[in-house]
């Protein structure tokens, strides 16, 4: 491909042309022009080098997380005896947010392994396909621009977001867990399961002191423990037809994007039955529509957790009315034991409503329910808006309405003993595994 360069000099050529309507001795010399710019064009060309200079090769994780920004590098080698200016256009997923920032440039030097680095930001679940990379490079004249399509098409498969799982990994080791927004809720007591490590308390007893890290720390530091009290958790999803509405994310200092509040409650899921397996429960699943699709026994450790990944990551929604009382008679019938049940669904509409408000009390008193709920901030944004317009004041109108019957059907909820949590789509993760920790910590479950 011709460079605005090599066209500027082209432009010559029929400068000389014109010329030589009054001065017929530059026709000649029009001819030997162009014929030594072909010449130079062809060297610089070859000078360019082929697709063979470069080593290509892309690397992400074998799992990208949805609704993540997932890390993907583009390391290129240049085998190249001179510097090269070089533009990469991967080809990641067209469903993926933030395609656009995969081409990138940056000029190399002789024999330099460089890394392009971008984000993707998967907002569905499932297998998808990465395509080829594309490279461009400058001639040394700059003459010419040459490209290379190189193989590098791959599956990549979308689960829910393990980012999530790695930070609070990462951060329960540095004992830093609010940084997440997870509370410090502790079962303190005279257990024999270690939880932590804490600055010591004079009132600490002296066989609490964990010796090496007081060496390593310089200061004093306790053994936290918490009761061994492995207790029984069902998460209930509901995938009907309102659960793949939209939400609409707008993050402050980054773009915007949509994602169906399903997969919201399943990022929301895993990290919850996640936290739940480490502190000993044992964990079952049920997903359910106009009929149960899945159902998981509750289950404990690593291995059951794993089962449960697998589950989340086929998990598909459908565009039927959700049953709320096949789903928690069948999750009766196969659940017998005691357990804490947490519905995440969305409330709207009338029917569903009182679906609920007649199927959550049943579960009591053998089980503890606890229901969660998506609040939409768009609602939110539109009954708090000054309407300018006959349209705007219906809008608000129906915006406080529906606001107004999910308060209603909530409040009528806890009076009869069913514990609710009515939480954005944003801040659903946290909220439900801190009111999980809190119910362990009271011992309610």
């Amino acid at each position: 491909m011709l460079t605005p360069r090599s066209l500027a000099f082209a432009l010559v050529i029929p400068a000389l042309l014109l010329a030589g309507t009054w001065q017929p001795a530059l026709v000649p010399l029009a001819g030997a022009y162009a014929v030594g710019l072909l010449v130079l064009l062809g060297l610089d060309w070859r000078g360019a080098g082929g697709a063979g200079q470069f080593r290509v090769a892309r690397e992400h994780d074998s799992k990208l997380s949805l609704a993540a920004e997932n890390r993907i590098t583009v390391r290129v080698t240049s085998r190249a005896k001179r510097p090269v200016a070089l533009t990469v256009q991967d080809e990641p997923p067209l469903p993926f947010a933030g395609e656009h920032a995969s081409l990138m440039h940056a000029d190399l030097a002789p024999l330099e392994t460089h890394d392009f680095v971008y984000a993707v930001r998967p907002l569905k679940r499932g297998d998808y396909r990465f395509g080829d990379v594309n490279l461009r490079w400058n001639s040394p004249l700059g003459l010419v621009v040459r490209q290379g399509r190189y193989p590098a098409a791959g599956p990549v498969k979308v689960y829910p977001n393990l980012h999530e799982i790695r930070k609070y990994e990462l951060l329960a080791r540095r004992d830093q867990l609010a940084e997440m927004g997870l509370h410090g809720v502790r079962l303190r007591g005279e257990g024999t399961m270690f939880e932590s490590l804490r600055e010591y308390t004079p009132d600490d007893p002296y066989r609490r002191i964990n010796w090496k890290a007081t060496a390593r720390r310089a200061r004093p530091i306790s053994m936290e423990f918490e009761p061994e009290r492995s207790q029984r958790v069902v998460i209930a999803v509901d995938v009907g037809r309102m659960m793949r509405s939209p939400i609409h994310v707008h993050e402050p200092d980054g773009p915007a994007w949509n994602m169906a509040k399903v997969d919201f409650v399943i990022n929301s899921v895993l990290l919850f039955s996640y936290v739940a397996t480490l502190k000993g429960d044992q964990v079952g699943l049920l997903v359910f529509a106009d009929r149960v699709k899945t159902f998981i026994p509750p289950r404990a450790g690593p291995a059951h957790f794993q089962k449960l990944l697998e589950a989340m990551y086929a998990l598909e929604s459908e565009p039927v009315e959700a049953d709320y009382s096949r789903a928690l008679m069948t999750l009766g019938a196969q659940n017998k034991k005691r357990s804490l049940v947490v519905l995440f669904t969305d409330v709207s509409g009338a029917r569903a409503s009182e679906a609920l408000a007649r199927v959550m009390p049943s579960l009591l008193p053998r089980h503890l329910p606890l229901l969660v709920t998506i609040r939409d901030p768009a609602l939110d944004q539109e009954a708090g808006q000054q309407p300018s317009s006959s349209d705007g004041v219906y809008r608000r109108m129906v915006a406080e309405q529906l606001i107004t019957e999910r308060r209603l059907l909530l409040e009528r909820l806890q009076r009869q003993g069913v514990l609710t949590l009515d939480v954005s789509a944003e801040h659903m993760t946290m909220a439900v595994v801190n009111r999980y920790l809190e119910l362990k910590a009271r011992s309610l479950a």
